[in-house]
């Protein structure tokens, strides 16, 4: 049946090639008779990327990524990674308790352990970001945000299981210039939602240079708070970021990085799903009846602290570079979660984080222009943690909430060493080799209740990861590419449990072909597909209490699909832009899912159940966006429009396909004006355009199925300053 599949999944790759390439090769003919002057008036701007840990054209590069710039961001009003669901195909922004969950083509971890880091990996200039709650990133000043599709298991390695998120800051200039801005608006209940930006950067010597980027963030409460009055759902954020480059010579830089970021907010107000929550059986249960309602014990504080520092060097020594890049993160979180999601003490969990970790990569690359192409380099990473955990439930809401206190403490460490080289064998046709030895040891002891019941156990992973891949250069503006390789996630340990052996590792490998082209130079068809063999699934659900959670492999899984991206800008003034992505995303073999079916007085009784054959969580079978950008000279400026509109069909979130969210789609649109000297901007502003209702999430248990909405339609205005 596999052999099958990868016979269909390469047939139909092929009839899509020969069907693009004809359709190119009149384009380009049609193109070539295109005047110069109506070329000066249209054209797709050119996006240099790092998606191969090398500086290449977005359009060379053998990798399915979507690359987003600064300006690109801001016009489709994506402020967070999570709202990158608007723009990249295949890409969905779930979150659960606070904590970024993502999901790229069906891949994606439901994991909030320390050590159990998300397997769609995220880096902020080169550095990786491990613990999930340390991956909800505010685009402060960003240069480009690059979301790589596809396992990435040689080049970037740790946990790429199915890709990842690459974004990157601006270094210091030595010219001095900055901005600043004020955005305002306005959701249901008259919840105001206020955004103050700034960004100023100059030189401080001949030789070094200094930036500064700061965010203040304050959103009133949204959600009706049925139990206390007044609202839930109030966040505040301060992300401040400070970047001092230093140049002693041209050929060799300095840039060191430091970040605070800190977050106060009660959004982890969750509701039942259709009023499933074991309070119903009780009376004084008070149930919301519409979205945007919480009915909740308590108010569910979720706090977040974190420091971050980067070190990077780069040194070019004439035909080779050498780069080194040290990171540091220091991670504090404590949350408060309603397990019943009901106002009777039912069940809650409290968790407090400590965490830190530090890393340190060494990166020796080609630099000369010519047909081999080449990079090595070794990699260390380390990490610590403690967590106070009460998974506390009650039987009914006249009895104490009861349950025992956990004290997990998690520790590890990780050596890599990768290498990459690319051959042009004959003109237009390149062969990409690559290659990474990771050994990771992951160390685990737990006390409960003040007794030491797990004693510093560990257990050492060992995995070779490899690409194989084929770039052709049809012409100057087509290229196609097909590669084959294989990606890990180490083995982990539950910080919720007593079990003193971890999960298995989960790995991958995956079969992917694409085509990039530029017909016409006011035109950009991208095409990937791809096929997965996916084992030892790490997966995370409520236990049968419902307040803790478990954690487990599924045997394995099968994921093929691709995705279809367009740019149209056929002048000056416009740009249309849409993406559409196919995944199907099936359990093989998962004899022994942790279920939930619902009862009829409200919570659902755990099973153990068979969902061979179901689909994955979290992995919609169609989505995209369509979006467009327009812009006009007029009285002294220029007037702009934009718009954006992203879809998806039904996204299950459980192994037993009970739970959903059906078909939606959100949109947000702007219109701005700019003087000519384009020193302020104004624009006016909306998100949730249609005021969808729509669950971000959804978690089942034994006492509830809630799940949080996004946010209603928000609409504001926004003033920026340049200097």
């Amino acid at each position: 049946m596999r052999e099958l599949k990868l016979r269909l999944f390469v047939t139909a790759t092929a009839v899509l090639t020969q069907s693009l390439f004809s359709n190119v090769a009149l384009a380009q003919d049609s193109a070539a008779t295109q005047s110069e002057e109506e070329q000066a008036t249209t054209g797709i701007e050119d996006i240099v990327v790092t998606a191969t840990r090398r500086e290449a054209r977005l359009q060379q590069v053998p990798v399915a990524v979507t690359a987003l710039g600064g300006d690109a961001l801001q016009s489709a009003d994506v402020s967070t990674v999570r709202t990158l669901t608007q723009l990249v195909p295949g890409f969905v922004g779930s979150r659960n308790m606070g904590v970024f969950q993502p999901v790229v083509r069906g891949v994606g971890s439901t994991g909030i352990s320390i050590g159990d880091e998300p397997n769609i990996a995220t880096y902020i200039d080169g550095v990786y970001q491990p613990e999930s709650a340390a991956n909800w990133i505010d685009l402060v000043e960003v240069e480009r945000v690059e979301v790589l599709r596809g396992p990435q298991g040689t080049t970037f390695g740790r946990n790429a299981t199915g890709g990842l998120i690459n974004v990157i800051t601006p270094d210091p200039s030595f010219d001095f210039r900055g901005k600043a801005s004020l955005r305002v608006g306005r959701m249901r209940r008259e919840a105001g939602d206020y955004d103050a930006r700034l960004y100023v950067t100059g030189p401080i010597s001949e030789k070094a240079a200094i930036d500064l980027s700061g965010l203040f963030r304050k959103n009133d409460g949204y959600i009706d708070d049925l139990v206390r009055g007044g609202t839930l759902g109030d966040q505040r954020v301060i992300d401040l970021r400070s970047k001092v480059l230093f140049k002693p010579a041209d050929n060799f830089k300095v840039v060191l990085t430091g970040e605070f970021f800190d977050q106060q907010s009660t959004t982890n107000s969750p509701q039942p799903v259709d009023g499933n929550t074991a309070g119903r059986r009780f009376s004084g249960v008070i149930l919301p009846t519409g979205p945007w309602q919480a009915s909740l014990t308590e108010v569910p504080l979720l706090n977040l602290r974190r420091w971050t520092f980067a070190l990077h060097t780069k040194l070019e020594l004439g035909a080779v570079n050498l780069e080194t890049t040290s990171g540091f993160l220091n991670l504090r979180w404590t949350q408060n979660t309603d397990s019943d999601a009901s106002n009777l003490r039912l069940g809650n969990f409290l968790a407090i984080f400590n965490a830190e970790s530090g890393s340190q990569e060494i990166k020796l690359s080609s630099s000369n222009p010519g047909p081999f192409q080449w990079l090595v380099g070794g990699y260390f990473y380390q990490f610590g943690g403690s967590s106070f955990l009460q998974p506390w439930t009650a039987a009914n809401p006249t009895l104490p909430l009861a349950g025992p206190t956990l004290e997990p403490h998690l520790g590890g460490r990780s050596f890599a060493g990768f290498a990459d080289a690319t051959y042009e064998a004959t003109p237009g046709l390149f062969v990409n080799l690559g290659g990474r030895y990771t050994t990771e040891k992951r160390e685990f002891s737990q006390t409960v209740n003040g007794t030491l019941v797990v004693n510093d156990v560990d257990k050492t992973f060992n995995k070779f990861n490899y690409k194989v891949g084929l770039r052709y250069e049809i012409s100057n503006t087509t290229n196609v590419y097909a590669s084959w390789s294989t990606a890990f996630k180490s083995g982990v340990y539950n910080m919720a449990s007593t079990r003193n052996v971890p999960v298995e590792p989960e790995e991958i490998k995956a079969a992917e072909f694409g085509i990039k082209s530029d017909p016409l130079n006011w035109l950009r068809v991208n095409l990937a597909t791809y096929y997965y063999d996916y084992k030892n699934l790490q997966l995370q659900s409520k236990d049968s209490l419902g307040a803790g959670y478990i954690l487990q492999n599924a045997a394995n899984a099968e994921i093929y699909g691709g995705e279809l991206e367009l740019t149209v800008a056929p002048t000056r003034d416009l740009k249309l832009r849409g993406a559409l992505a196919y995944t199907h995303a099936r359990y093989k073999d998962f004899t022994a899912a942790q279920g939930f079916l619902p009862q009829a007085d409200g919570g659902n009784t755990v099973v153990t159940l068979d969902a061979s054959g179901n689909v994955m969580t979290r992995a919609p079978k169609w989505s995209g966006n369509v979006g467009f950008d327009w812009g006009h000279d007029l009285g002294g400026g220029r007037l702009s429009i934009n718009g954006n509109l992203s879809f998806s069909s039904r996204l299950y979130y459980d192994f037993a396909n009970n739970f959903s969210q059906g078909a939606y789609t959100l949109s947000n649109m702007s219109i701005g004006w700019t003087p000519e000297s384009e020193k302020w901007k104004v624009s006016l502003w909306a998100t949730n355009l249609t005021n969808e209702k729509v669950f971000q999430t959804m978690r089942p248990g034994a006492l509830s199925t809630d799940g949080f909405y996004e946010q209603p339609r928000k609409i504001g205005a926004t003033v920026e300053v340049r200097f």
